[in-house]
């Protein structure tokens, strides 16, 4: 089960921010516990949080799943399974 990567990129030089990683064996349980803005991230580009533990637990899912990026906050976050 792959674990989720939550990074968050910030300013003019979108430096590494914070980063959250949901280990994937505990994932169903702790996806009430992602940063809203992330969960907001996650639906406004139409991925449904559910959807990702579902995906988390098949061995061959990694890699980047989505990056948004936030032009007025300079702000940007990138979500991937590894």
């Amino acid at each position: 089960m792959s674990d989720v990567k939550i990074r968050v990129y910030r300013g003019p030089d979108q430096h590494l921010a914070s980063t959250v990683t949901i280990p994937g064996g505990i994932l169903r349980i702790a996806a009430n516990l992602v940063p809203r803005q992330a969960v907001e991230a996650l639906s406004k580009e139409g991925i449904d949080l559910d959807e990702l533990v579902s995906l988390s637990e098949r061995p061959d899912a990694q890699g980047k799943l989505v990056e948004v990026e936030d032009h007025e906050k300079n702000e940007r976050v990138v979500v991937s399974l590894e």
